[in-house]
């Protein structure tokens, strides 16, 4: 859009309000009884999910803690005994003894000699004359190998390997003596069984295996026990040992009243909660019928719950999927942090055992929709999730409840992202009290375990503070909501349109200050969204940008740009400024929230004084004027604050025109023009009752009566002589 020239088409301006289009009308996806009933099969079927497929409800048990109460068990299992399986694979490593090997240093060390020996004294060449040097270095070479890797042990230790399947060639039985630490003679018939194996399948002729024989048998030797390979073996055989099960019957008492609880005792109670699962039957047809039904009746009585208590949710299908979309969120959240804390067998959920997903979502909702959305969703999520979730039922109930109700009293003004961690500290310290009453009544809670339930709800309220400030954007966005930190940051000053107002316009800039101000506080008076009125409204004139000089608040040393126009050029200016904001705003990204202001904030109302003129050009002959071409294109005010907005401009500026602003006149000009407007029919499709209306006015002449009293005239100060 380029400026707006007095010679334009009188109708430029309302076509260019029908391509923007109507503001309050509902597009098909918010308004369609169909995505409305798909809305309640999403959400029916993510509860149908979550209750169908819950976890069975079994004690929570801590190792080494004391149980609370005798555990019985109401089905027949088998669990993993992991005392018996220790116990079958200590007796299978039984049968392997100690295994020996020769010292490495001094084989090798023997080995150096006899090439030595070969070298410094040639008298072996008489005992071996057909022995070349290089057939003995390669035989002394073999027979070191062989000493090195041969092992010697127990006639029950190589029975034992053989039945692990282990090559045997290296193993020979020989222990030595156990008093003996010094080295020793070997046996003649060890020094042969290794010449065989060493020389067997080699060409080595047999008066040079008998000189190296000879030669290393001649020094005693030191056997080192073999440590390394004894615990192969060991670990071998011991993975040869299947797991032992044992069976438990039904009715079987497994875990007495006190007693201590042992890795055994939670291995038993998870093979237990396993095999409840498994029992359920969950594809039996009326196991899929009774969760149907408990889904079904859930989304009912909540859908009746909207419709009667929050119509404006219950007919916004927009709303509606957000309102979905954050339960199902929870949903997920509580269901997956569950799924990890029972994985394994460190038994996570008995650290964390006040698990805390209802303040996500009760802040969410709280920001999103509002406070009172919020306590009945958390009252709700509470009873749901303390029945599917494997908690204690009491405590996690009334922990969760309760911490949500703090979160919902302090999350009503969220200004800043960064109060959403305040926000779930108060909740955190509020939630304290509550684990000790819970820990103190059950005596056998140790301190410790206070100190780590303590310490697990600040981890909890940490995460949901952490996931809320990274959602609450992203969901912003997609559902188009307006929430006080948006609002908030729509008024930074450095805001390109609000910059361009101060400058360009600044009497504009003012006069929405005010007008800001007047309609916060009468929308906080009867219960509407103040902040997003004073907002808004700093935003609802920038459509004055475009010809700033043609509006009496910019305008300086007495000039009149109308003075140099006729009535139905000026009124089509000042009327223009509707259509230049939308598209400005369009262009700048501003919420479509802010938009709706814009077109709405004069709704179809005259542009009384220039028609005034035009009528007396015409020497008052009506049927002359085209009475639309002097009108806003509108739409008229849909919501409470629009109205509110409207009345509040309308009001900024007539009450400059008040010699003295008493109570009275003030009071008498806020009673005519709201008449006018409402004879008008500007207020025939907003929200706004007649109660809420005399609210508003009341307000507003406070207001307007306290900014405009009389000050004090001060003498001129003499001078002195």
């Amino acid at each position: 859009m380029g400026d707006y020239s007095p010679g334009n088409d009188p109708s430029s301006t309302e076509e260019e309000f029908k391509e923007l289009g109507g503001v309050a009308e509902q597009g098909y996806f918010d308004k369609s009884l169909s995505i409305r009933c798909l809305i309640a099969i999403f959400l029916g079927l993510s509860i149908f999910l979550f209750f169908h497929f819950r976890e069975a409800r079994v004690a929570v048990l801590e190792i080494n803690g004391q149980a609370a109460s005798y555990v019985v068990t109401p089905v027949d299992f088998q669990f993993l005994d992991e005392e018996a399986t220790l116990i079958q694979k200590q007796d299978a490593v039984r049968g392997i003894g100690k295994i020996f090997r020769f010292d490495e240093n001094d084989v090798n060390n023997r080995g150096d000699a006899f090439e030595k020996y070969l070298v410094t004294d040639l008298s072996w060449d008489k005992f071996s004359p057909s022995t070349t040097l290089e057939e003995m270095y390669y035989a002394v070479n073999l027979f070191e190998d062989v000493l090195i890797q041969s092992r010697y042990t127990d006639a029950r230790t190589l029975q034992k390997i053989k039945e692990l399947q282990q090559p045997t060639n290296i193993y020979h039985l020989f222990i030595p003596p156990k008093d003996s630490t010094n080295p020793i003679d070997v046996p003649n018939a060890l020094w042969n069984i290794l010449s065989d194996q060493a020389f067997s399948n080699h060409n080595i002729h047999k008066t040079t295996a008998t000189l190296i024989i000879d030669y290393f048998k001649q020094v005693p030797w030191k056997f080192n026990e073999d440590i390394s390979t004894e615990k192969m073996l060991q670990k071998k055989a011991q993975n040869l040992v299947a797991d032992k099960y044992t069976q438990v019957s039904s009715g079987s008492r497994i875990i007495e009243q006190g007693q201590k609880i042992t890795g055994r005792h939670i291995s038993m109670v998870e093979s237990m909660r396993k095999a409840l699962n498994d029992s359920r039957e969950l594809w039996r047809l009326s196991t899929l019928a009774g969760s149907i039904i408990i889904a079904g009746m859930i989304v009912l009585l909540g859908g009746f719950y909207l419709r009667l208590n929050h119509a404006d949710i219950f007919y916004s299908n927009r709303k509606l999927f957000l309102y979905a979309t954050i339960v199902v969120l929870t949903l997920l959240l509580a269901k997956a942090t569950e799924f990890f804390l029972l994985q394994g067998t460190s038994r996570l959920i008995a650290l964390y055992r006040y698990p805390l997903f209802a303040p996500f979502a009760a802040i969410l909702i709280c920001s999103l929709l509002n406070a009172r959305m919020a306590i009945f969703t958390s009252a709700c999520l509470s009873i749901i999730l303390s029945i599917t979730l494997a908690v204690d039922q009491g405590a996690f109930l009334i922990v969760n409840l309760l911490t949500s109700m703090v979160a919902i009293l302090t999350a009503k003004a969220i200004h800043k992202r960064k109060a959403v961690f305040l926000i779930c500290l108060n909740s955190w310290l509020c939630s304290i009290p509550l684990v000790f009453g819970f820990d103190l009544y059950d005596v056998r809670s140790p301190f410790a375990t206070m100190l780590t339930d303590i310490f697990s709800t600040f981890l909890f309220m940490t995460f949901t503070g952490i996931l809320i400030v990274g959602i609450l954007p992203l969901l912003e966005s997609i559902f188009h909501v307006m929430t006080d930190i948006t609002l908030m940051e729509f008024m930074d000053p450095s805001n390109e349109l609000l910059r361009r107002l101060t400058i360009e316009a600044p009497g504009t800039y003012q006069h929405s200050i005010v007008v800001g101000n007047l309609a916060e506080y009468a929308a906080r008076a009867i219960g509407a969204n103040g902040l997003f009125c004073r907002v808004a409204t700093q935003y609802h004139d920038v459509g004055k940008l475009i010809a700033p000089q043609y509006f009496t608040e910019n305008q300086q040393s007495g000039v009149n740009m109308h003075q140099l126009l006729t009535p139905h050029e000026s009124a089509q200016v000042i009327i223009s400024h509707v259509s230049e904001g939308v598209g400005m705003a369009r262009k700048a990204g501003l919420p479509e929230q802010f938009i709706d202001i814009i077109k709405e904030h004069h709704g179809t109302t005259l542009v009384y004084y220039f028609f005034h003129k035009q009528r007396e050009l015409v020497n008052g002959d009506v049927s002359l004027i085209e009475e639309k071409d002097f009108r806003y294109s509108g739409p008229k005010p849909h919501s409470k604050e629009s109205a509110i907005i409207m009345i509040a401009d309308t009001l900024e500026a007539a009450s400059r025109s008040l010699d003295e602003f008493t109570e009275e006149n003030v009071t008498r000009l806020v009673d005519r023009l709201i008449a006018e407007k409402a004879d008008d029919g500007q207020f025939d499709e907003c929200q706004l009752t007649f109660i809420e209306l005399g609210i508003v006015k009341k307000t507003m002449i406070k207001i307007l009566v306290t900014a405009g009293h009389s000050r004090v005239k001060y003498p001129p100060k003499l001078k002195h002589s």
